[in-house]
């Protein structure tokens, strides 16, 4: 396992936080040039949108991104959502699939993991290598991109070249020490994180894979980034994921931004860039794999 620790300043954090705080009364728009395609007919029914910031070639030749966001499974700010994943195109060179999968409460698991994989079957059905298809989330998406890969393991489908996860929930007994030992430095907590889980699982046992993914089988799992702030809650969920993942075997990289709280790559600040920088990359220096189905 590589872990890289990214430094900030006070005066970063505090810009952090002010910035989140706008975020949700004004998010940043778009750039109206974008190319933002509906996928429902293309996509297995699962509504979404092809978001191309930058490339014009055959999504089979670029390689192609599926992109999940964040809400705590519950919650979706379409605008913000399109924002992120028009970042990622730009910094990959990658058309990216941002999918608009169901949520809680009235669609609890596995509706919203059933339409993320539902949503990457469908890239290989049309004619995208899996080995050139990689998977991206954060907080609620980034757990379900996670749960995928189980998913899709354990069904025998060709995995993506790729995962990247920042801020998952891996472990959703909430059993991660970071939730007490960060509680009051992040915008989330306990109590929020208690709400999440009573949604999402509707009854599920929330000690189980695929649902929480770091109780899975790791083995064979693809490369995997994951991102996470210092002050997380969340912190150990990423650490303790990450360490049983290099323990299976998995190529991983784990990169801990210092004094982060939750979101802090949805600013515009430079530390946002910054992820967006190494993980581009890292993505870049992936080792080349066959093109499968």
């Amino acid at each position: 396992m590589h872990i890289t620790h990214i430094p900030t300043t006070p005066d970063d954090v505090a810009a952090v936080l002010g910035e989140i705080e706008a975020l949700h009364f004004r998010p940043h728009l778009l750039d109206p040039t974008a190319d933002l395609t509906p996928v429902l007919p293309h996509t297995g029914g699962v509504p979404g949108n092809w978001i191309n910031a930058s490339s014009r070639r055959p999504a089979a030749e670029t390689g192609v991104t599926l992109y999940a966001h964040g809400g705590g499974f519950s919650r979706s700010n379409p605008r913000l959502e399109q924002l992120m994943a028009y970042r990622f195109s730009q910094a990959t060179g990658r058309p990216v699939l941002a999918v608009d999968y169901k949520l809680a409460p009235a669609y609890p698991y596995p509706a919203a993991l059933n339409d993320v994989v539902t949503a990457y079957r469908s890239l290989l059905d049309q004619g995208i290598p899996s080995s050139r298809i990689i998977l991206a989330g954060e907080s609620s998406g980034a757990t379900l991109l996670l749960s995928a890969l189980l998913l899709l393991k354990q069904a025998a489908d060709p995995l993506p070249g790729a995962a990247v996860a920042v801020s998952p929930i891996t472990d959703l007994t909430l059993a991660s020490p970071s939730i007490s030992t960060n509680d009051g430095k992040d915008i989330l907590n306990h109590a929020v994180l208690d709400r999440i889980r009573t949604d999402y699982l509707a009854g599920a046992d929330p000690g189980q894979a695929p649902q929480s993914p770091l109780h899975g089988d790791l083995h064979g799992l693809p490369p995997l980034q994951l991102s996470v702030g210092a002050q997380e809650v969340l912190f150990d969920d990423a650490h303790r994921f990450a360490q049983a993942a290099s323990a299976a075997g998995v190529s991983i990289r784990l990169d801990i931004y210092d004094g982060m709280p939750h979101a802090f790559h949805a600013t515009t600040l430079s530390v946002a860039a910054t992820l967006l920088r190494h993980t581009t990359e890292w993505i870049s220096q992936l080792p080349s794999r066959p093109c499968t189905r």
